[in-house]
């Protein structure tokens, strides 16, 4: 991962820089009387003076609080202008120059690029406008000047941040690319071993079918009874060697035969299947459905499908909660059942492979997506899905 730029990692110490910066920047300004400095300092002269500095300071804070710096900066030039008309305790050198100090420019650029809420920065914007630009006394240069200092800040702000979601979105897409090429890859290798196993499969079970005739031969052939049951149960282990290697490979079938899997439009056919055997089942879904892609809807499917069956099988007479959020970016499933009330029949708890989660996990994975199962602290069990919404390969079989 490449490393971020100095700027980034050390924000803290470069708007301190900034706001010191502009400090002195407008000192300097102001004692060389290009703002509101007078001929004939006093000491309310010099008060204000650290109270400008103490105000630019406040762009240290502009990207955790840009409205604070905005109402900062603008109650210093509202209270230098009221200082100056009409208390007349302040009479600046030249009357056509800008009170605001030269800090309002980049104050005006943090509330539209930093606040989330464009119409509060907005309003605040207008306020800050008024108050540095003077319209109760209209004077063309001091107006323009003003009007420019915190017009620019603005248009930056909407400039780069315009710029900024752009490249967000070229990095979104670029990311799904890849995560498609990824997809794509998964699936060719995926077509490669299900090629491979069907191969495996035509070679081992012609020479099976071979031994399992030549036993069958044998057993009619054969004169002693002992031969003959020898015979038969080499005959019966090959036809069930047979059985067995048509299942597995039936399971890797080719992708083309198509994916009949229903999606998140099953989900309330399983809840209803759910409570016909006995199990209280709550489904809550949350947003559209129509979020969810055809290849996540599947996952999800099996997973709600494999978490109802170990309910039934390891959790009699618990309450299930099935709970499915749909979002632009993920989709989320969580499916929670309370501790059982009876013990779990031996036959049902053994019946399967052990490997339904673990297989889901893998499913889920191969989406970039996560899946959590385990206790949950109430005693009972919970399972929880977490995928992405859109998989650009709609047609991947998972």
């Amino acid at each position: 991962m490449a490393k971020a730029p100095w700027y980034r990692e050390h924000r803290v110490a470069l708007d301190v820089t900034i706001a010191v910066a502009f400090g002195l920047l407008d000192t300097g300004m102001t004692l060389i009387h290009a703002t509101w400095w007078p001929d004939h300092p006093g000491t309310l002269a010099w008060v204000m003076l650290g109270v400008q500095a103490l105000a630019c300071g406040s762009l240290a804070i502009r990207r955790i609080a840009p409205l604070t710096v905005i109402g900062v900066l603008g109650a210093f030039t509202l209270a230098v202008t009221l200082l100056i008309s009409p208390v007349g305790a302040l009479t600046p050198a030249h009357d056509e120059n800008s009170w605001a100090p030269l800090s309002t420019m980049l104050a005006a650029y943090g509330p539209l690029f930093y606040h989330r809420n464009r119409k509060t920065a907005l309003v605040a914007l207008a306020a800050f406008t008024v108050v540095v630009m003077r319209p109760w006394d209209p004077s063309l240069t001091p107006m323009t000047i003003g009007l420019l200092r915190t017009a620019v800040g603005p248009l930056l702000a909407l400039y780069f941040d315009a710029r900024r979601r752009m490249v967000c979105a070229l990095v979104e897409r670029a990311e799904r690319a890849e995560r498609e090429q990824h997809l794509l890859a998964e699936q060719a290798r995926t077509e490669e071993r299900a090629r491979l196993a069907i191969e495996m499969h035509d070679v081992v079970t012609h020479r099976v079918s071979l031994m399992v005739l030549q036993a069958g031969a044998l057993r009619v052939t054969a004169k002693d009874e002992a031969t003959r049951q020898a015979a038969e149960d080499l005959r019966a282990a090959g036809c069930q060697a047979l059985d067995e290697l048509r299942d597995v490979v039936g399971i890797l079938r080719d992708p083309s035969d198509g994916d009949h899997t229903p999606s998140v439009g099953g989900f309330d056919d399983l809840v209803t299947e759910s409570i016909a055997v006995g199990i209280p089942t709550e489904l809550i879904q949350e947003g559209d459905p129509a979020l969810a892609s055809p290849v996540v809807g599947r996952i999800a499917y099996r997973v709600l499908r494999e978490a109802l069956t170990n309910v039934r099988k390891h959790a009699p007479g618990a309450r299930v909660t099935v709970r499915v959020e749909y979002g632009e970016a993920q989709l989320r499933l969580t499916v929670h059942n309370t501790p059982p009330t009876s013990r779990p029949s031996i036959a049902l708890t053994g019946s399967g492979s052990g490997l339904g989660i673990p297989h889901l996990r893998q499913r889920a994975e191969l989406v970039q997506g996560k899946l959590r199962a385990g206790p949950s602290p109430d005693g009972g069990f919970s399972v929880e899905a977490t995928l992405p919404a859109h998989v650009p390969t709609a047609e991947l079989t998972v």
